[in-house]
């Protein structure tokens, strides 16, 4: 028993974990294939650009959307070593992504490009990293480049994080440069996992696939204890109990194993078919020596953007409700609960990170299940105070109380953070001010570079705010956000009417003084959007009963009149009057088709 002690001692003594964090597209999957590289881990054959983004669209769009772990063996001063590495994604709208790849870890590399210095996500992953405690290794990449300010971004490094300049390590992803040196100091500066190889089995899930053929496969690492092949155990806040089928490591492709001791990272295949029995987040336990308490600090999800998703057949409900369970499996910030709508039929109201994130999960959608699915307007979750001193939190405008009930409504509000350079400093004040943005701190944080610190509306942030600021910057402004609670607005509900009936999927919650242009807008483009039919189709736009823009869709006519060769004019009114009776009548049974297109152009609006 003694020996089996001291090796598995052995083992976590020379066991790695950690996770690679950055901006986005400053260099962090570039810099794991070369790692993958000088460890041996793949051959030249299997070398491909950002090897482990292994989806289509990850390697379409040239960004990572799921993070992906990876073990490595290494060869140090004549010791081997296991590393374990976590890819996270960069963009904001991933950021739960990175929570977890933290949460099992005990390093990380804060990869900085030299040619753009430091950015926004940069100091929020940073900031994720230090509450959790990991030992952070500065990485400058992109040092082959030209352009690179090696000297700049080293102090703009050393103000951030108060390190020495001979702790910041300088690479190359492109070139392989420095990735020994990295490797080197993963070893010496990481410590190792801490846990007791004896204790109870704990073991954290972070992260889950669905696969066709296995059924669903938890990832997770192991915090106390061990896991062995044949085991029984038990999911702890879900309570159900599985049988370890098949235990193994993730490589480039999963290796089964007999054993995954303390401080590991692993994965269990126990034959599980139901996507609601793994939850990410939970803890493994042995059924008949169980933990204590299950693994704390893991934090749920906030979902910030909220649309509904209806089948385009309304046969297919539970196809799509199948298709977003197995989907949730493999994105743990995606959330959804049944809806129904009076325009769409059944569906689902699901909750986004944000716009980038909704467009991704639609995607994957028809991608991955073949799954077409109609997308209502975005909004973010609103709470509502009733005059009967009720709190209610609204999701959605068709769920907003009769405007006599409402005593006051209040909107979620970020803190946002812009960094720049001085030269774009206007244009971003001015789209910050548009966006009801109040300017709380400006900083210089080099001669030209600024950091702007704003309180704004998360819903002004959803639909194009991103996009703008990239464009009045030409693409040096980063930016990044976080919530910081709710505070009372002027909010009105905006309805779409089509011949006199509300399309509720169109509806909106916003702020009365664009309530105007906003319903003005949004008539006109579904003017250009909604096909012509043998009617009139009259769009509307109101705030309660007052209709506040209008704009209408002309009828195709026929030319009944054509047949008529001179005679009386009569005759021809005749045809006409007739004409015009059946248009009336069908367009009081007449139904208005608006397209999918609609929706989405809607959040294109200027």
């Amino acid at each position: 028993m003694f020996y089996l002690c001291t090796d598995y001692i052995l083992k976590m003594k020379n066991t790695r974990n950690f996770c690679i964090i950055a901006h986005i597209d400053h260099g962090k999957s570039t810099l794991a294939d070369r790692m993958l590289e000088v460890t041996d881990t793949l051959n030249a054959r299997d070398m491909e650009n950002q090897v482990l983004d292994s989806m289509d669209l990850e390697k379409e769009k040239g960004i990572t959307i799921k993070s992906h772990a990876i073990q490595m063996d290494y060869n140090y001063k004549g010791e081997k070593y296991t590393l374990n590495l976590i890819d996270t994604p960069g963009h904001v709208d991933f950021s739960y992504e990175v929570s977890r790849a933290i949460a099992s870890c005990e390093g990380a590399l804060l990869v900085v490009d030299a040619t753009q210095g430091i950015q926004a996500q940069t100091i929020s992953n940073l900031y994720l990293a230090i509450e959790h405690d990991l030992e952070i290794i500065p990485v400058l990449n992109k040092i082959d480049v030209e352009s690179a300010m090696v000297d700049v971004v080293t102090d703009q490094v050393i103000d951030l994080i108060g390190c020495k300049a001979e702790d910041i390590l300088l690479a190359s992803g492109k070139t392989g440069e420095g990735v020994k040196e990295i490797l080197d100091a993963i070893i010496e500066r990481i410590p190792a996992p801490q846990g007791d190889p004896e204790a109870p089995l704990q073991a954290l899930i972070f992260d889950s696939v669905f696969n066709s053929f296995r059924g669903i496969i938890a990832y997770f690492k192991v915090m106390n204890g061990s896991i062995r092949k044949g085991d029984k155990v038990k999911f702890f806040n879900t309570g159900k109990e599985y049988d370890a089928d098949e235990i193994g490591v993730l490589k480039m492709k999963m290796q089964p194993r007999d054993e995954i001791p303390c401080g590991s990272v692993g994965y269990i295949i126990s034959g599980i078919k139901s996507a609601v029995e793994v939850k990410v987040g939970d803890t493994i336990t042995h059924l008949s020596r169980p933990c204590a308490e299950a693994i704390a600090g893991f934090e749920e999800v906030k979902p910030m953007v909220f649309a509904g998703m209806y089948p385009v057949e309304t046969d297919q409900y539970e196809e799509l409700r199948a298709s977003l369970e197995k989907f949730q499996l493999n994105d743990a910030s995606f959330v959804f609960e049944p809806e129904s709508s009076l325009a769409l039929g059944f569906g689902f109201r699901c909750g986004f990170l944000g716009l980038l994130h909704l467009e991704i999960v639609q995607e994957r959608l028809f991608r991955e299940f073949n799954m077409d699915v109609i997308t209502t307007v975005p909004n973010v979750s609103y709470k509502v105070y009733t005059t009967q001193g009720e709190v209610l939190d609204v999701h959605n405008p068709s769920g907003l109380p009769a405007p006599t009930l409402i005593d006051k409504i209040e909107e979620p509000y970020i803190r946002a953070q812009v960094i720049s350079r001085s030269d774009y400093y206007g244009p971003i004040m001015k789209l910050c001010l548009d966006k009801r943005g109040i300017l709380i701190n400006q900083h210089y944080l080099t001669s030209d570079r600024l950091e702007l610190t704003y309180e704004m509306p998360l819903s002004e942030i959803v639909f194009d705010f991103y996009d703008k600021l990239k464009s009045i910057s030409k693409g040096y402004a980063s930016f990044d956000y976080h919530v910081i609670g709710f505070k009372e607005a002027k909010l009105v509900k905006l309805d779409i009417l089509l011949n006199g009936d509300p399309a509720d999927a169109l509806s909106s919650l916003i702020h009365a003084d664009h309530a105007y242009d906003f319903g003005r807008k949004m008539c006109e483009k579904l003017k250009e959007l909604i096909p012509r039919q043998q009617f009139d189709i009259a769009i509307q736009a109101a705030v309660g009963a007052k209709i506040i823009a209008r704009e209408t869709v002309k009828a195709v006519r026929k030319d009944v009149t054509a047949k008529c060769y001179g005679g009386d004019i009569s005759r021809k009114r005749k045809l006409l009057e007739k004409q015009k009776q059946g248009k009336k009548r069908m367009r009081q049974i007449g139904t208005v088709e608006v397209p999918q297109s609609a929706f989405m152009a809607v959040l294109k609006l200027d």
